[in-house]
């Protein structure tokens, strides 16, 4: 338990010219983790001296990092087996206060519009179609095409609100409503694309590993072929590789999107930003422990 008496003494000593003494109340503060940001917060409002307020701001936003790469690691190491928990890890690193529930509440609304106009015996194609037209034409999800490397396009938060992301953004929302709704879309990782196919491995098809079609959520959902995949590697002067073809994990998604948003942050210049990004994808690099 905190001793409020304790931690707000600890915090009028954060502006003390001491280094070493500094050292020590930042280190002390920091071991108690989460619960102290509230005393933190509250005092950083009443301070008036430039630096304790400084050094409050980066202490809370160090205890958060820390807590978004705790849960990463557990997250990783634990399977990655929920895409949804996995973004929003993501999410937290801007968005240390989101209210997660109401990210979820936004998912589920637009699956049930879904699940109430799905018919029973509709085909891989016509659930797509319905998907899109409840997805971009009720709901006006968009690729947003203006503002490209915004590091916003990468938080799904944020795309909710506005309805508008990138490639990688509007195919993680897209497919974990899928999923939810027993439609089986996965992320396929092409180079410069990121797309989205339906696995079907009951039925016969052109593809290896069950795939009927693909999807290109940052283009209203639109249906293309495995032609199409090959048309767009040779334009690029790629040699076929398996990989650009079929479903990626979950941890490759989320590290595509943290590459994202490392160089959305480079172009912007945000150097530190960069940095602790780099320490995320750094933990979905590392091989999981024996």
């Amino acid at each position: 338990m905190i001793n409020p008496k304790e931690v707000n003494s600890l915090i009028r000593l954060l502006d003390d010219t001491d280094a070493e003494v500094y050292e020590h109340v930042h280190q002390k503060l920091r071991s108690y983790g989460t619960e102290v940001i509230e005393y933190l917060e509250s005092a950083f409002e009443q301070a008036f001296d430039a630096i304790q307020q400084e050094r409050i701001a980066n202490l809370v936003h160090e205890i958060q990092f820390g807590t978004v790469k705790n849960d990463l690691q557990l997250w990783f190491h634990g399977g990655a087996f929920d895409l949804l928990q996995g973004i929003l890890i993501i999410n937290r690193y801007q968005y240390p206060d989101l209210d997660e529930q109401k990210v979820i509440n936004q998912i589920e609304a637009i699956k049930r519009d879904i699940w109430l106009q799905m018919m029973n015996e509709a085909s891989p194609v016509e659930q797509i179609k319905l998907m899109n037209h409840v997805f971009y034409s009720i709901h006006g999800f968009s690729g947003n095409t203006t503002n490209h490397r915004d590091a916003q396009n990468s938080y799904i938060s944020q795309v909710l609100e506005s309805k508008k992301g990138n490639q990688i953004s509007l195919a993680i929302i897209y497919s974990i409503i899928a999923q939810k709704l027993d439609i089986p879309v996965y992320g396929v990782n092409l180079p410069q694309h990121f797309i989205l196919a339906y696995m079907d491995e009951s039925q016969e098809t052109e593809f290896e590993g069950g795939i009927l079609f693909y999807i290109n959520a940052f283009n209203k959902g639109f249906i293309f072929g495995r032609r199409d995949v090959d048309m767009f590697l040779k334009q690029l002067n790629l040699k076929f590789d398996k990989q650009f073809y079929e479903p990626c994990s979950n941890a490759d998604i989320i590290k595509r999107v943290l590459r994202n948003l490392i160089s959305a942050y480079e172009h912007a210049g945000a150097t530190e930003k960069v940095d602790e990004l780099n320490e995320l994808l750094g933990i979905l690099e590392a091989p999981p422990a024996p």
